[in-house]
């Protein structure tokens, strides 16, 4: 078991889902910024770093009949799996690391991660991220990144962050992919704190080019 595999078992075999700071009873960022990719319910999509999040409930209530939830820890996805009782058997579940991740080719139309990668502070895991998703995503497919904002938190659970802007996301992606849309979010914790985010939607393109 890795390092980074050891310190997410640990909190979530520890803390109820609903105690940690990026709990959210309702996915709505989330949510709005998928329906902006235009996402289709026949569609393949990936949660990337779920932890226990709600989304999965909340597509699989919309007809979403391709879902994929991925993350490091067990223990989080055998909450989840809890939660949905039968309906988790409609859901592909995936206990990997998305930096040693070796996904299908050209498998999601839509990759969704809400605070994994600004934990990718070393150059190196954030290459790999990167070479998983231009693996995993076909072209013509929508990436949503959500990371702490330029004025967001230094640390989560223990751990120092990487915080970005926009302009930031878009250079480290790269040509391949176009930034079409970001937008701020203000989370509030179970504790009361405020958090700044924000919100990018990009789209793959087949030719390099921005469009």
């Amino acid at each position: 078991m890795s390092t980074t595999q050891e310190h997410w078992e640990q909190v979530y075999g520890s803390k109820a889902a609903e105690t940690v700071s990026w709990f959210q009873a309702e996915p709505s960022p989330s949510l709005a910024i998928i329906a902006a990719a235009g996402a289709n319910p026949e569609g393949a999509i990936i949660d990337v770093g779920a932890g226990a999040s709600a989304l999965v409930d909340h597509l699989l209530d919309r007809g979403f009949r391709h879902v994929s939830v991925l993350d490091v820890s067990s223990q989080a996805l055998a909450e989840v799996k809890a939660r949905l009782g039968e309906r988790a058997a409609l859901v592909n579940w995936l206990v990997e690391d998305i930096t040693t991740w070796r996904p299908p080719a050209a498998a999601f139309d839509l990759w969704h991660d809400r605070a994994v990668f600004h934990f990718l502070i070393d150059a190196a895991d954030r290459q790999a991220y990167l070479r998983t998703l231009e693996r995993a995503l076909r072209p013509g497919g929508h990436v949503i990144l959500a990371t702490f904002a330029l004025d967001g938190p230094e640390r989560c659970s223990g751990l120092p962050v990487q915080r970005y802007s926009p302009q930031m996301l878009a250079a480290i992606l790269g040509p391949r992919f176009a930034l079409i849309d970001a937008r701020p979010e203000t989370h509030l914790t179970p504790g009361g704190a405020s958090q700044s985010f924000v919100w990018c939607l990009f789209r793959k393109t087949a030719d390099g080019k921005a469009s």
